[in-house]
């Protein structure tokens, strides 16, 4: 089986749309870059949105791979400033809550869930280990799936994935979570 590192983006900047990386987070990707080098990394997908390609480059850059967008590793939602950040927050909590609550835009929790699943599926049999770089919100949609809400970390739950956070994944099987020790 094929072991999957998915990687939460980097510190982005705090504004509304399709934002890139703060200079912090541009540190934090160098560092889960060369972790993941060491870990022998043998493809890297991301998400089409700049922070997480911003965050997988140097992630291929170091490994000598080419990088792959995959649009299923898109966020849930995405604040584009189209609606106000109280409802976008407003729907962020609904879908937690009620993870069939389909929002204003966007998927809903189970829905962005299976969509990543079916990416792991999809890249199963590739050669291994293969570098997602996604974003928190469909990382614990997967991990709610996985495992359980009981399982995942209330931390997670409640404040998100740490920025370059990885998560490791034997094809479907949980083995970490959230593991940030190679930013220290």
């Amino acid at each position: 089986m094929t072991v999957f590192h998915l990687v939460q983006h980097a510190e982005k900047e705090r504004r509304p749309g399709d934002p890139g990386l703060t200079e912090a987070g541009r540190r934090q990707a160098a560092r889960t870059a060369e972790r993941l080098r060491h870990l022998g990394v043998r493809a890297v997908f991301t998400s089409p949105l700049r922070r997480a390609r911003e965050t997988a480059a140097p992630i291929a850059s170091r490994s000598g791979l080419p990088l792959q967008e995959d649009v299923r590793l898109r966020e849930r939602m995405n604040w584009d400033a189209s609606r106000s950040a109280e409802d976008f927050l407003r729907d962020w909590a609904a879908s937690v809550e009620d993870r069939d609550f389909l929002p204003a835009s966007g998927d809903s929790s189970r829905a962005a869930a299976e969509r990543l699943r079916a990416c792991l599926v999809d890249l199963a049999g590739a050669p291994g280990p293969v570098a997602l770089v996604t974003h928190g919100g469909v990382t614990v949609d997967l991990l709610r799936t996985l495992i359980g809400d009981d399982a995942v970390p209330a931390a997670l739950m409640r404040d998100g994935v740490p920025s370059c956070a990885i998560t490791t994944l034997d094809h479907l099987s949980v083995v970490e979570i959230a593991a940030t020790a190679h930013l220290e």
